[in-house]
């Protein structure tokens, strides 16, 4: 899509479609976007907002200091917010997956969503923490006669999301900012650079043959196509003059000339560099693992086969954290059988502990998954070059005509073994700004190994999309010369039988685990504490309490074992 950009100012300007943009970009309801092939000057038709709507909500006294409330307006439904004695009225639902926000945790300014840990600015409707790229529309708010008046609409109300102003690419800016990697942290960036009104050219090269996609959902729905997981859509990428080159694999970057070369010959030299190329599976290296149907999870066309290949088959899973849990539940009634084969005792067990992993190693089997745990495959063995029986370290054999390995990911890294970039363990050490060792190269994502503020600024690699996407703005602030520092709380989920948990926090090197409510109920918040330190928690059922935690955690306080031991109902009065 677009041109090669082999040296500054050789790549031409992607035309602007200004309609039939797609509605993944909701590019018909933006405000301030330019049209480039003008000098991005020409700003496009302002969008037809409909009928006006004026509703009193509530009186001034309704409300208490700190309190969220969804009101009715015009037919639709806002988030009113009361916060220092001013009130603001916001979309009601988040941006990701439709949350409701009223259920969430307001504090300090933003409001959290209670699912995911999207975060927006209470005031605006920012978005200003990930996993959503969207920000929630703004409504005007009056108080009238002691009556709080909300002023929108029709068309507005009916938007769930607003996309922040962006500029364009200037014919005369040859600045460029070359993004090499397609995932969350890469459009993070490359959607930054514009937000923040940077005209030169934003490059982004992938090695996958898509658009940028909601990779979390991968192991969730494994017949998705790229297309329908797409974040956003071709026109997206055209009237914001982010040129992305698909299956444009780097195979070197030469930091000192400031140019990455890649797989068919061509350069790209680049004023700015963010490298974002994300993990790759780690595959197992046991006799016959090359044999048909031993697969990885990697793409969408990776979960297509495999989810064409395992109905109505035998499937083994060998790896018991999220990737194969999820894969697990996705086969459960789909498959004949469906079998995982992990190293400990329970699913989960390094994350979440031998306690909460029992419960949900109890939830796959009464959907008749089989687990071997404290297992491992020594061998995998087929017919014709295909698969047909996984052989355990217990001598036991399972059938299988599909095998699923998720058993972690490595640093998609190798390309940088010449660029002089310093590295741990294949991932690229970074400071507070999200910069290497190399002047002008920043690293994102997986790949990144950066100083985590909740941990004192212990340096850590991270696997989530969450932080990936914040890995990807701070690290376009500072491109910008803004002097950001990263600040963010992990933040992750899994979806299983309709069952949500959510973590937030950093949980490495726990060393006991207080459980708050019931684990047989499936209604319980677990802390996982190291001395008298609170590093992480986890939930099911118990909305918002992981999203308050993660808030506590964000304004760099830490909850203590007495905090967990005395219950949520104690600690949330610290927000």
């Amino acid at each position: 899509m677009g041109s090669l950009v082999s040296k500054k100012g050789s790549a031409s300007p992607s035309s602007k479609p200004q309609d039939d943009q797609g509605e993944n970009s909701d590019i018909s309801g933006k405000q301030g976007g330019t049209n480039s092939s003008e000098g991005g000057a020409k700003p496009l038709p302002p969008p037809d907002v409909g009928k006006p709507i004026e509703v009193k909500v509530c009186k001034v006294s309704d409300m208490q200091d700190g309190e969220m409330r969804e009101v009715d307006v015009g037919g639709g439904k806002a988030l009113l917010i009361k916060e220092d004695g001013e009130f603001s009225a916001l979309g009601h639902k988040c941006t990701h997956y439709g949350a409701p926000l009223v259920k969430g945790v307001l504090c300090n300014g933003r409001v959290r969503c209670p699912w995911h840990g999207a975060c927006f600015n209470a005031k605006t409707g920012d978005i200003e923490d990930f996993p959503g790229l969207d920000s929630l529309p703004k409504f005007e708010v009056t108080v009238e006669n002691d009556n709080v008046v909300v002023k929108t609409n029709k068309k507005v109300l009916e938007k769930p999301k607003r996309m922040k102003e962006m500029s364009c690419h200037s014919p005369d800016n040859d600045t460029v900012y070359l993004i090499v990697g397609g995932g969350g942290a890469a459009i993070a960036c490359a959607e930054t650079l514009r937000q923040e009104g940077f005209k030169g050219k934003v490059v982004m090269a992938t090695k996958e043959p898509h658009l940028p996609y909601d990779r979390p959902k991968l192991s969730k729905a494994l017949d998705s196509s790229g297309e329908a997981l797409a974040l956003r859509d071709k026109n997206f990428f055209s009237v914001y003059d982010i040129e992305v080159l698909t299956e444009k694999e780097a195979t070197s970057v030469d930091c000192p000339s400031k140019v990455v070369t890649f797989a068919d010959g061509q350069t790209i030299a680049y004023d700015k560099l963010l490298i974002a190329t994300g993990g790759k599976p780690r595959p197992c290296t046991s006799p016959g693992s090359d044999l048909q149907n031993v697969c990885l999870l990697r793409s969408p066309a990776d979960g297509n086969y495999i989810s064409q290949q395992g109905r109505g088959k035998n499937v083994v899973i060998v790896g018991t954290s999220f990737i194969g849990m999820e894969v697990a539940a996705y086969f459960a009634g789909k498959a004949s059988s469906v079998s995982v084969v992990g190293v400990s005792s329970t699913p989960f067990g390094r994350v979440l502990g031998e306690q909460v992993g029992s419960i949900l190693r109890k939830m796959h089997e009464e959907k008749g998954v089989k687990l071997y745990m404290n297992s491992g495959v020594v061998e995998f063995k087929g017919e014709n070059g295909k698969l047909k029986e996984v052989v355990l370290q217990s001598g036991e054999t399972i059938p299988a005509d599909l095998c699923v390995v998720g058993i972690g990911v490595t640093p998609n890294t190798e390309f940088l073994s010449d660029s002089g970039i310093e590295m741990t363990n294949g991932a690229l050490d970074v400071d507070k700004t999200m910069q290497t060792s190399q002047d002008h190269v920043f690293a994102a994502g997986d790949i990144a190994h950066f100083p985590l503020p909740m941990a004192d600024g212990e340096k850590v690699s991270i696997g989530h999309w969450q932080l990936a996407k914040a890995h990807g703005r701070c690290a376009a602030l500072n491109m910008l010369g803004q002097g950001v520092e990263f600040n963010s709380v992990p933040f992750f989920w899994t979806m299983q039988y309709g069952k949500s948990l959510r973590y937030a926090g950093h949980g490495a090197g726990f060393e006991d685990v207080v459980i708050e409510g019931s684990l047989e109920d499936m209604q319980f918040v677990a802390y996982y504490v190291k001395g008298d330190d609170v590093l992480a928690v986890a939930s099911m059922n118990r909305d918002p309490v992981v999203a308050q935690a993660a808030e506590i955690m964000h304004s760099g306080r830490t909850l203590s074992r007495a905090d967990a031991e005395a219950g949520s109902d104690s600690w949330k009065s610290q927000l």
